[in-house]
């Protein structure tokens, strides 16, 4: 595929941080994989305590609660998190889940083989992610359709850059509005009725955690899964390898998610001066925890800039590290493993038909964080 190139390479070689400038304010990017963990440990230090500000541009024109659990520190955020964790679990817990989420994905990869070639991004990433959604979150398959109709990113993916964001806060209030008439076993049900500390949840807390289980996993699935085709495309022989060892698929799951690497960066908010790689971030001022370029570090991985689908150890940090590590890292897993499996069971290979990289420009550097189109066929398996 086009490679995604690694825009932090020669910051990184030069020094342990990149400023980046965004809506005015300078942000420190941590780049070296050591420091990355270090600095996501340290919650004193580099606080989540700061709502709207979790990624490098302010969120406070497209949504107006904070994001739970990710905006807070602990020891809320222990009991936060652990509220919501067995729904996030059903990855690891739920058989029926597992084996309905490998139906999805066949079913999906099935229509894609008998089209012949399509758009992987928008026709085939995004129904798979918010298909995939519903049976998390125990929903009705039908609400994908509102899911699918929000785009690629909840808070942009509009003509005007003002993204959706009000009508997914609009959305999930009146879910929970509904839940509270018609409860049941879903996402919407178990906020409304579960036991927060003796008390219940209030709808701001409830929202906060709807918000961020919308958008916070969208795009990233979206851009690895079509990342996915983009390669499979560009190496034809890569389905073959999978094929002969199945738990190669396991590996190569990982190692999409260190190289695609879809999120730029998380913030944190320092409440005190700290010092960064030498420089010093001033009381208030924000660092950024740079995934894709720890991720690329050459002191930790061999050839960090070639997908090596068989690598082991690999210990990327993809989904983050320390206490605000996913919570959704096993749905994305469980989707990807079942994606690459259905491709080597009904695909003889993919042919690349075009792939329009989709670029994040900011003042210090330029990044691809996936596609916003590629153009694929899938060949037919013969049994």
């Amino acid at each position: 595929m086009p490679e995604h190139p690694d825009a932090f390479k020669e910051a990184r070689a030069e020094g342990a941080t990149l400023n980046v400038t965004c809506d005015d304010e300078t942000i420190s990017l941590i780049l070296r994989m050591q420091d990355v963990r270090k600095s996501a440990k340290d919650w004193k230090t580099f606080s989540s305590d700061n709502p709207l500000m979790c990624v490098l541009h302010s969120e406070a024109s497209v949504r107006g609660v904070r994001q739970l659990p990710l905006e807070i520190d602990p020891p809320q955020h222990t009991d936060y998190r652990a509220l919501v964790q067995p729904m996030f679990n059903r990855p690891k817990d739920d058989p029926e889940y597992i084996a309905n989420m490998q139906v999805l994905v066949d079913e999906m990869v099935a229509d894609a083989v008998e089209k012949g070639e399509f758009e992987a991004v928008r026709k085939f990433a995004l129904p798979l992610q918010s298909r995939a959604l519903t049976r998390l979150l125990k929903m009705p398959e039908s609400e994908a359709d509102v899911w699918i109709s929000w785009g690629v990113h909840v808070f942009h993916d509009r003509d005007d850059d003002a993204g959706d964001g009000h009508l997914l806060e609009a959305y999930t209030g009146a879910q929970f509005k509904r839940a509270e008439q018609q409860p049941g076993d879903d996402f919407f049900s178990y906020l409304n009725g579960v036991d927060f500390n003796g008390r219940k949840l209030t709808f701001e807390e409830k929202q906060g955690f709807a918000n961020v289980t919308f958008a916070g996993g969208r795009d990233t699935i979206i851009n690895t899964v079509s990342s996915i085709f983009a390669y499979l495309g560009d190496h034809p022989q890569a389905l073959e390898f999978l094929r002969e060892d199945e738990s190669r698929i396991i590996t190569a799951v990982e190692e999409f998610v260190r190289y695609v690497s879809p999120l730029t960066a998380i913030t944190r908010k320092c409440p005190h001066a700290a010092q960064v790689g030498g420089e010093t971030v001033p009381a208030g001022g924000r660092v950024g925890l740079c995934w894709p370029s720890a991720n690329r570090d050459e002191t930790v991985f061999d050839n960090p800039d070639k997908v090596v689908l068989d690598r082991s150890p690999n210990p990327h940090i993809g989904f983050g590290f320390g206490a605000h590590n996913c919570l959704g890292a096993p749905h994305a897993r469980l989707i990807f493993r079942s994606l690459l499996k259905s491709l080597c069971d009904r695909v003889e290979r993919v042919e690349m038909i075009k792939a329009e990289p989709k670029i994040e420009r900011e003042s210090s550097f330029t990044r691809q964080s996936g596609y916003g189109s590629v153009q694929v066929k899938l060949i037919k398996r013969k049994p």
